[in-house]
């Protein structure tokens, strides 16, 4: 009887060792499934950090494109800001210049206007003195 429950023991001992081993083959290759896949997301990470990195050297890049751009907007708006204001003064002497000269033409023509009617009248009484004189000896 002992004979026969030590035999039972050692089969159930042995089939408990095969399931151990079993189970630890399972194990073993669930962990190297596992490490393959701790790989895989290790390279994928790298390659996502590199994209990454290339990306903000992209838009650093481009910032800086854009901050170039933008200085270089700033100075041609500020040279056509000054050359603006240097035309609207220009502009604004051209203005007085003007004025001045039609005020000058204006005088001289009120002038030209008097002196003209003043010789009318000269040549009137030129006139009127060449008849008096023609009627005397």
């Amino acid at each position: 009887l002992i004979s026969s429950a030590t035999k039972s023991l050692r089969m159930e001992m042995e089939i408990l060792e095969k399931k151990l081993q079993d189970a630890q083959m399972k194990v073993a290759e669930k962990d190297g499934d596992k490490e393959k896949e701790i790989q895989g997301l290790k390279r994928l990470i790298s390659e996502l950090e590199f994209q990454l990195t290339m990306e903000k050297s992209n838009n650093e890049s481009f910032l800086d494109k854009l901050r170039k751009e933008i200085k270089h907007k700033s100075d041609e708006l500020e040279k056509l800001t000054q050359e603006k204001t240097q035309l609207i003064h220009s502009l604004s002497q051209v203005q007085e210049e003007n004025s001045v000269l039609q005020d000058t033409v204006r005088r001289e023509c009120e002038e030209r206007f008097e002196l003209t009617a003043a010789l009318g009248r000269a040549r009137e009484q030129v006139l009127e003195l060449r008849r008096l004189s023609g009627a005397l000896p």
